[in-house]
């Protein structure tokens, strides 16, 4: 089942899917969320935590609704999530940049 918020859409996300690395353990989806909103509209949050611990792997991806939001995002150098400095990229670069 497609979730609601993809019903209408394309499911493309190579320009609106943000990763962001170097994140604090307490950083949740709720932190990463509060501090990328700012960008305008976000359809999806996920921080990966370890299956195991529920600990954070200190990682996450932000899906934007537009590429706009999501360049304007990464045109932070570092940013400061949760009282730690972050890195953020398009999530599709993976490790090429």
């Amino acid at each position: 089942m497609v979730p609601l918020f993809y019903a209408n859409q394309n499911l493309d996300t190579i320009y609106t899917k943000i990763y962001v690395g170097g994140l604090p353990w307490k950083t949740r989806n709720e932190g990463l969320r509060s501090f990328f909103e700012r960008f305008e509209e976000i359809i999806d949050v996920n921080v990966i935590c370890n299956r195991e611990t529920g600990r954070s792997e200190g990682y996450g991806f932000v899906t934007f609704r537009d590429a706009e939001s999501a360049t304007r995002a990464c045109e932070i150098p570092n940013p400061t999530i949760d009282g730690r400095e972050a890195k953020c990229k398009l999530a599709y670069l993976g490790a090429r940049v």
